[in-house]
C-alpha cells in the first residue's frame, strides 16, 4: 500500500521535500561582482556542496547561486552588488542577512542598525581582504605620479587640463563610482574631505568598477579610480601623501596599508546571523577564503616574510635590521584614540603566530617596531610608539610567542600626513620583523 506514496516522493523536486535554504547578501560591487561569488562557491566545495550553479539575478550586478548540501537540501545564494551603502539599507529594511562593504561602517549606521547588536565588535565587522583604490588613466599617458593633493584638485575640476600637470593631452575627462559605492565612499573621504572638495559635477559615474575601467583604457584624455582588482589594461599611477614617497598599489604596500590610498574590504553579521552567513564569513577568513580573495585580484591577509631593501635616511637601527631580517606583511593598527588593537589587528595575532609557529621562530626571533605620529612633548612620540608595540606584544605572548625586541622609533618613517587625522592614525603602527 506504500509503494504508490513512495513512488510519489520519488517524483517529488528536492524544495517540495525540504524547504530551501537561503542566504541573501547586498552591497559592495567590489565585492559582489566576482569576490563574493567566488567566495560562495568556494564555501559550497569546502561543505562538499553539489549541484553548484551561478546565473544572473532579476537585474544588471545581480547574482543567483544554487546547490545541494551534503543532506541533499537545496541552497539558495542571493547578491546584490549595488554599492556599500545599499548593503546596510537592506540589513536595515531586513532584507539581507550579510552586507558586504568596501568601507568601514559609518556612525550613522551604527547608530541606524543598533537593533542588530554592535556592527562594530570583533564578531560583526570581518575584514575580509584589502584592496588598493587604483588612480587610472589611459595606457599611453606619460604621467608616473600625482600626489593627494593634485588628485583632489583635478577630481574638483580645479586642474582641468593635462598639460597643468606637465603633459601633453588636452582637457581632462573624469571618471568616477557613483555615490552608493564604498570605493567613492573611501576615495571621497581619503582624497576630497581633507582638502575640502567635492567631486566635481562634469564627472562620469559609474555602479560597476569593470565598466569604468573599460572607459578609461579607450579614452586617452581620461583619469579614474577603481578597485585595484579591476584595473585591467588600464595604466596605474604611484599616489603620493604629504612628505611621504610616491606609491604604486602593489601587493606588499596594501598588505602593510602603507599604500595611501588602502581600504578593508568588510563582511557586517547581525548579533543573531544565520548559520550560513556565519559559515561564509568564516570561510572567507580561511587560508583557502584568504586564496580565494587573492585569485580575485584583490590582496589577501595571509601572512609573508619579505626583505625591505635599505635606503638612505632610514634610522640606524632600522637600516640594521633591513640587513639583517625580514619584515612581515602586516602592519598592526588601533581603535581610533586607543591603545586596544583594531579588529583586523585582533585576527592579525593568530595569523602571525600561525605563521611564526610553522617557520619555526615562535621564540626569540621576532622584532616589533613601534611608530606614530608627532607630540609637542619631546620624546613622548618615542615613548608612545614603544607602548604600541609593548601591547602587541603582550597579545602575542598569550599565544605562546616570545618576542626579541620590542623598539618605539617616535614619528619617524611616516607613511601618511601628519596634518591629517586619518594621516596620523595611519602612521600608527607596528611592524614586525623576523631574523
Amino acid at each position: 500500500m506504500f509503494r504508490p506514496f513512495l513512488l510519489l516522493l520519488a517524483l517529488l523536486p528536492l524544495p517540495a521535500l525540504a524547504e530551501t535554504a537561503y542566504l541573501r547578501v547586498q552591497g559592495s560591487n567590489t565585492i559582489g561582482a566576482a569576490l563574493l561569488p567566488a567566495l560562495v562557491q568556494g564555501q559550497l566545495r569546502a561543505q562538499q556542496a553539489t549541484a553548484i550553479e551561478q546565473s544572473p539575478g532579476g537585474a544588471a550586478n545581480e547574482t543567483m547561486i544554487t546547490a545541494r548540501d551534503a543532506h541533499g537540501q537545496a541552497l539558495r545564494i542571493d547578491i546584490a552588488a549595488h554599492g556599500t551603502a545599499t548593503g546596510f539599507a537592506a540589513l536595515a529594511q531586513g532584507d539581507a542577512d550579510l552586507a558586504a562593504a568596501s568601507r568601514p561602517i559609518s556612525d550613522a549606521e551604527v547608530r541606524q542598525l543598533k537593533a542588530l547588536g554592535d556592527l562594530r565588535s570583533a564578531t560583526a565587522e570581518q575584514i575580509i581582504g584589502l584592496d588598493g583604490v587604483a588612480v587610472i588613466v589611459h595606457p599611453e599617458n606619460p604621467l608616473p605620479q600625482l600626489s593627494t593633493d593634485q588628485l583632489a584638485q583635478i577630481f574638483s575640476g580645479q586642474i582641468q587640463r593635462w598639460e597643468q600637470l606637465g603633459v601633453a593631452g588636452g582637457g581632462i575627462h573624469l571618471y568616477a563610482r557613483d555615490d552608493r559605492s564604498g570605493t567613492y565612499e573611501t576615495f571621497k573621504a581619503l582624497v576630497l574631505e581633507p582638502a575640502h572638495v567635492e567631486l566635481a559635477s562634469q564627472a562620469q559615474r559609474f555602479e560597476a568598477s569593470d565598466e569604468l575601467t573599460a572607459r578609461v583604457s579607450a579614452d586617452r584624455q581620461a583619469i579614474g579610480f577603481s578597485s585595484l582588482a579591476a584595473v585591467h589594461g588600464a595604466k596605474v599611477l604611484a599616489v603620493a601623501e604629504s612628505n611621504a614617497p610616491a606609491v604604486l598599489p602593489d601587493r606588499q604596500q596594501v598588505a602593510s596599508e602603507d599604500y595611501p590610498l588602502t581600504r578593508r574590504l568588510y563582511f557586517y553579521l547581525p548579533a543573531n546571523a544565520k548559520p550560513q552567513a556565519r559559515a561564509l564569513a568564516d570561510f572567507a577568513q580561511s587560508p583557502a577564503g584568504q586564496a580565494i580573495v587573492a585569485a580575485q585580484g584583490f590582496v589577501s591577509q595571509q601572512v609573508v616574510a619579505q626583505p625591505v631593501p635599505a635606503q638612505v635616511g632610514m634610522p640606524p637601527r632600522y637600516r640594521t635590521l633591513s640587513k639583517q631580517a625580514q619584515r612581515l606583511s602586516v602592519n598592526f593598527r588601533f581603535q581610533e584614540g586607543s591603545a586596544s588593537l583594531d579588529n583586523k589587528a585582533l585576527r592579525d595575532v593568530m595569523r602571525v603566530t600561525e605563521y611564526l609557529r610553522q617557520a619555526g621562530k615562535l621564540q626569540n626571533k621576532a622584532v616589533l617596531v613601534g611608530f606614530g605620529d608627532p607630540k609637542d612633548t619631546p620624546g613622548r612620540a618615542a615613548l608612545l610608539s614603544r607602548l604600541r608595540a609593548q601591547a602587541v606584544r603582550r597579545e602575542l605572548a598569550r599565544e605562546g610567542v616570545e618576542v626579541l625586541e620590542v623598539t618605539g622609533m617616535g614619528d619617524e618613517l611616516p607613511v601618511a600626513d601628519n596634518r591629517r587625522e586619518q594621516g596620523r592614525l595611519r602612521n600608527r603602527r607596528v611592524e614586525v620583523w623576523v631574523y
